[in-house]
């Protein structure tokens, strides 16, 4: 099928995943056009570099005028979308993303998906890098900018395609899991926590969503699973194929152990030890525990799918890293000022406790983002409170206005950015809300002293409040 097709049409192109595979049709010779909504970089950038042409806006005329042989479309559209309902209305072939990403690119090869609630992405590029490394020319798609393979997917001559998958649902017309449809035959759970609070009620509607992923593995299919984490376990428990455990506790019985983590000046070591006996030293140029779990994962994948545990060992050392992932953005008036994802409270406090082991004689000024449909519900609102203590100063946007999308009922519950600074400050932490990205930058401006680290923690633009605060602090 994909041989056959002259011109494929993304509509919501911007999302990582979608720009992700509209640059690999685009390499592959094909003719490959777009549109979204607020476009912004990495992935705008991506596909200007890449010579895709990305409309603004979404117009009917998109696809009417200029008729394509596939219309995909991504799970950020709506059954009301101009284009994607005239795509519809005219007959013209559509399929989801991770239809598409399946039938164009996965199929064929021996899928490893990598999912989980938290991980994915760094467990991915990490995974990804040692197969590189270590010969394997694998494929990959991930959901970030991976500097080892200088964008966020890779076409190899390998028989892996390595994928993250995660439990968002596919589209408007399609409301199963993405990680469903990539007929996974090596597949890794990461961790199982409640979150997308806009698709699932609770977290026994999540974990659901793993079973089902679990249920579907082949017979002769492997599941690498972290063990230690009750809720993995308790999902993985009647797979029908083998179940290979890792984790930093002997919980679980994994076959793969980190002892001895170490968070370090330029990174995390630790000691892997196998079910076996054997053991190997680890390093990571990754900061935290959490990240040492990441490592762990890929190091077990990486042996099932047959790379001896030493090399797994050397590729990891040397992996570049991700963008918004501890990502250093710059440094003025002797201010660090860094990007990360993190919005759930899991990935905030590790963060933050990985930041305070890197920087152990720093001043940290956490800057957080309430923005995903989930951050900005109540559900975690006494969460939030309790994970940024290794922060001495936190700084909360204010939540944006407008309506909150819920596909389980309505949100009668929002986030109190007020309530969670004065519950902050009567933990002992010194918080503050001044307001949007300008408000910020000219709070944080006269503030910040040389030495300072100020970590910015969002899964969106944030009005790049980055080079702001940079160029502020540069002028001041």
């Amino acid at each position: 099928m994909a041989d056959a097709l002259g011109h494929v049409h993304f509509v919501a192109i911007c999302g990582t995943g979608m720009g992700s595979l509209a640059g690999l049709l685009h390499a592959r010779g094909i003719r490959v056009t777009g549109s979204d909504e607020g476009l912004y970089p990495p992935m705008s950038s991506a596909l200007e570099g890449w010579g895709i042409s990305v409309e603004e806006g979404f117009r009917a005329e998109h696809v009417t005028d200029d008729p394509p042989d596939l219309v995909v479309v991504g799970n950020a559209v709506g059954p009301d979308n101009s284009e994607a309902r005239a795509a519809l209305d005219e007959g013209f072939r559509v399929l989801s993303f991770p239809d598409a990403l399946h039938e164009l690119a996965i199929a064929g090869r021996h899928s490893v998906v990598v999912s989980g609630t938290h991980g994915k992405t760094t467990t991915t590029a990490l995974l990804g890098s040692v197969l590189v490394a270590t010969g394997r020319e694998p494929s990959l798609l991930v959901g970030g900018y991976c500097h080892d393979f200088s964008g966020s997917f890779r076409e190899g001559e390998g028989e892996h395609f390595v994928v993250e998958g995660d439990e968002y649902d596919t589209a408007f017309f399609d409301k199963t899991p993405k990680f469903l449809h990539y007929g996974a035959r090596t597949a890794v759970i990461t961790s199982i926590e409640f979150d997308h609070a806009d698709i699932y009620r609770d977290l026994e509607h999540v974990k659901d969503a793993f079973r089902a992923l679990v249920a579907g593995m082949p017979s002769d299919g492997v599941l690498v699973a972290a063990v230690d984490h009750e809720t993995v376990r308790d999902v993985v428990r009647d797979a029908p194929c083998r179940v290979v455990g890792y984790g930093l506790t002997d919980v679980g019985a994994p076959r793969w152990r980190a002892n001895a983590v170490e968070v370090m000046q330029d990174g995390t070591a630790f000691r892997a030890q196998g079910a076996d006996g054997a053991a190997l030293d680890v390093r990571v140029p990754l900061l935290g525990r959490f990240n040492a779990e990441n490592a762990l994962a890929a190091l077990a994948t990486a042996e099932v799918l047959g790379v001896p545990a030493v090399d797994v060992a050397s590729a990891l050392a040397r992996f570049g890293g991700v963008k918004r992932r501890q990502e250093v953005r710059g440094e003025e008036a002797g201010v660090l000022v860094m990007d990360d994802f993190a919005h759930h409270p899991t990935a905030v406090r590790g963060t933050l406790e990985a930041l305070r082991a890197r920087h152990a004689n720093r001043r940290i000024v956490a800057v957080f983002e309430p923005r995903t449909n989930t951050s900005r519900r109540a559900v975690f609102q006494e969460r939030y409170v309790e994970c940024f203590d290794a922060a001495d100063r936190v700084v909360v946007a204010a939540a944006p206005e407008g309506e909150i999308y819920s596909a389980t009922g309505p949100v009668t519950e929002r986030l109190s950015v007020d309530r969670l600074v004065s519950d902050l400050r009567a933990r002992g932490i010194d918080a503050v809300s001044p307001g949007g990205v300008d408000e910020i930058v000219a709070h944080l401006t006269p503030r910040c002293a040389p030495g300072d680290v100020v970590i910015v923690m969002s899964n969106g633009a944030f009005g790049n409040i980055w080079e702001k605060l940079l160029g502020a602090l540069r002028s001041r």
